[in-house]
Formats: C-alpha cells, sequence, structure tokens
C-alpha cells in the first residue's frame, strides 16, 4: 500500500504564487516505477488532471489550462512530487489531489483511471 500526503495549500492573491508537495510512503516500492500526477476539484465540478509525470522518462503533462503557469517536478530519491503554481488564478481554486499509479502503469499514467492512490487533499483558494 501507498500512501499519500499533501502539503502547502493555502490562500493567495490572483497572481501569487504557491507550492505543493506530495510524500509517499509505503513498503517495498519506489515512485521511479509509477507515475504521479496533480489532480483538482472544484465545487461543483468534476475533478480534473492539472500536471503528470510519467515513470522512468520522467516525460511532463500539462492541461492546457495551468501550462506555462504550473510546473511539477519529481525527486524519486525522496519519494516526494512537487507543484510549483505561479501566476494564480481566482479558477485554479479547488482542492488538489497528489495521486500515484501502480508500478509500471499500462499507458504511463496518462489516463485518470491508472491512478489508484490518493492523499487527502489540500485546498487552494486564490482570491480576486
Amino acid at each position: 500500500q501507498v500512501q499519500l500526503v499533501e502539503s502547502g495549500g493555502g490562500l493567495v492573491q490572483a497572481g501569487g504564487s504557491l507550492r505543493l508537495s506530495c510524500a509517499a510512503s509505503g513498503r517495498s516500492f519506489s515512485t521511479y516505477t509509477m507515475a504521479m500526477g496533480w489532480f483538482r476539484q472544484a465545487p461543483g465540478k468534476e475533478r480534473e488532471l492539472v500536471a503528470t509525470v510519467r515513470h522512468l522518462t520522467g516525460n511532463i503533462y500539462y492541461a492546457e489550462a495551468v501550462k506555462g503557469r504550473f510546473t511539477i517536478s519529481r525527486d524519486n530519491a525522496k519519494n516526494t512530487v512537487t507543484l510549483q503554481m505561479n501566476s494564480l488564478k481566482p479558477e485554479d481554486t479547488a482542492v488538489y489531489y497528489c495521486a500515484a499509479s501502480r508500478p509500471f502503469p499500462p499507458r504511463a499514467g496518462s489516463t485518470s483511471d491508472e491512478y489508484v492512490y490518493w492523499g487527502q487533499g489540500t485546498q487552494v483558494t486564490v482570491s480576486s
């Protein structure tokens, strides 16, 4: 089993920055073999994928809404993944979730259904 713990959410004014961190723990695993990602869910909306970093290659995907403003990175040695969020907008307000796939996901973490481990979520609120 894998446990994910997020930190770093909060309240920020539009145009500001926040950095989210996610620490993974568990027995007998390495995040190197797992796709890691950040998702978010705003009130009344479905959960959406924000950014992912694939296992092995480390290839990165960003949703169009955050491209150029958010940066995802991972540290396999520390089993952590971070999301640096700059130029935040009120529409970025949501609960942000860290997620991880099982080892060696068949589609390299490119689809949301591959993410089976989830953190508890951290609130990000951007005021206008």
